[in-house]
């Protein structure tokens, strides 16, 4: 197996991982409840997708005191 010659430096090491780092993900506002949403992706809080109901989301019942 090849083995490099020389060491190299921590500028040309870091020079190549340049196009290693990660984005955060698209995210848009539901129309209908103004919660985060991924692109194309259906809204986990109300169920909306394109102006149509697909998922039925139950309402999570608050604790009571």
């Amino acid at each position: 197996m090849a083995l490099p010659k020389r060491k190299h430096s921590k500028a040309r090491r870091d020079k190549s991982r340049t196009h290693q780092v990660l984005s955060a993900p698209a995210v848009s506002k539901c129309p209908q409840c103004f919660a985060y949403v991924k692109s194309h992706h259906a809204c986990p809080s109300c169920g909306y997708y394109k102006g149509r109901k697909v998922l039925d989301v139950k309402v999570k019942e608050e604790k009571k005191k």
